[in-house]
């Protein structure tokens, strides 16, 4: 008969980050902006922790500033996507809050497009 031992409860946090996605042109032209891991070589949206006192949005924005050396305009949220993993002695369970973003540089070329048509 097998022994059963007692599971030691594991304790579980719960995080939260914001990020987003970065976007340039339309169609065939969209480029998106992700940033590369060194740690596991992956590619990700820009995202990370929001530092005391701050909101959602104001992470996200910062994120993006430092992850990409873009400077955004959020153009909406996006949503909410959540995933769980482990580190030793704890589960977390992050939940990331996702906007979309335009760069200035998409600003100031739409506006400039508009000046034009309206001359």
């Amino acid at each position: 008969m097998p022994t059963s031992h007692p599971r030691r409860p594991t304790k579980v946090r719960t995080t939260t980050a914001a990020g987003g996605v970065v976007t340039r042109g339309a169609g065939d032209d969209l480029e998106v902006v992700l940033t590369g891991r060194t740690s596991d070589g992956t590619w990700v949206f820009p995202k990370g922790t929001p530092d005391a006192g701050e909101s959602i949005e104001e992470t996200a924005l910062r994120e993006v500033r430092e992850e990409t050396g873009l400077d955004v305009s959020i153009v909406a949220p996006i949503g909410v996507t959540d995933y769980w993993f482990a580190v030793p002695g704890e589960r977390v369970h992050k939940f990331v809050r996702m906007l979309s973003y335009e760069t200035y540089r998409e600003m100031l070329d739409r506006a400039i497009e508009a000046a034009r048509a309206a001359a």
